[in-house]
């Protein structure tokens, strides 16, 4: 099978270093494999995807001298897809609705950065049937109690994560409409035929639950390329939500792609991070 890859940016603000590292990975992997690359846009949240973070994105893609094939792919344009693929596991009873928020599951565990669902919030299997859309209510997957999903990176090795013990029931719909990551992003590697997914390492526990979503619909899993984390002076892992480093201010100091991609090379963690 012919490789194919993806650039899937989120336009919920600038790109930095961590993003610039992950997409020269991804476009050199394409390239050395005599393959394809695609740039898939995921702007499903209405509230924090701008536009002006989309022509940025693009724009600092192109300075980095980042190329795809063909037009971009938009996620906000891809609604019928989601919504037959919840239709699917909702007939095969595999999600069922939750009315219960992020708020609430933080407050069981406040110091915890990703707390599990409680089981004892968990709806029944025959639960949701009766409802021929999502909206107005969260969606979650069962995961299998216990099960441990295996998967080897081809940077950090084999990988293994454990239900109700690195993560639970997860979100695949939420209540305000939008498809949740998990569902969207394996609905479109599916449908656009990507043979391998290079991202940061920070999404390891991501994959776990995303192969039970191939499982679920009769999908082989692509290959998967984890990078490690880009972290701050403090060691922080970068985020867009604080602003550090973004391209956009180091282009304006001056900085040229080599800069970036030398800046994004250096001081990365050689081990795999708690995630």
């Amino acid at each position: 099978m012919k490789y194919r890859g993806r650039l899937a940016p989120t336009p919920t603000g600038l790109l930095h270093l961590g993003h610039a590292l992950t997409f020269q990975t991804a476009h050199r992997r394409a390239r050395e494999a005599g393959g394809g690359l695609f740039l898939r846009i995921e702007d499903l949240d209405p509230r924090r995807c701008k536009p002006e973070f989309t022509r940025a994105a693009i724009e600092d893609l192109r300075w980095l001298g980042l190329d795809w094939e063909g037009a971009p792919v938009f996620q906000s344009q891809r609604q019928a897809l989601y919504l037959d693929a919840w239709r699917q596991l909702k007939t095969a009873g595999l999600i069922y609705p939750c009315s219960r928020s992020r708020k609430d599951i933080s407050l069981l565990a406040p110091h915890e950065e990703e707390p599990l669902f409680p089981l004892e919030w968990r709806g029944d299997a025959s639960s949701g049937q009766s409802c021929e859309t999502p909206s107005g209510v969260n969606w979650r997957f069962r995961v299998p109690d216990g099960g441990t999903v295996f998967f080897d990176d081809l940077n950090f090795g084999s990988i293994e994560k454990t239900a109700q013990r690195d993560f639970g029931d997860f979100l695949v719909w939420n209540r305000d409409d939008v498809p949740a990551y998990e569902l969207a992003v394996v609905v479109d590697d599916i449908a656009m035929g990507i043979t391998e997914v290079v991202r940061g390492a920070d999404l390891l526990t991501s994959t776990a639950r995303q192969i039970l979503l191939y499982r679920a619909f009769g999908a082989q899993p692509p290959a998967w390329f984890h990078c490690p984390l880009v972290r701050d002076a403090e060691g922080r892992r970068l985020a867009k939500r604080t602003g550090a480093m973004d391209l956009r201010a180091l282009r304006a100091t001056g900085r040229s792609p080599r800069d970036i991609f030398e800046m994004a090379q250096n001081g990365q963690p050689r081990k795999v991070p708690s995630v």
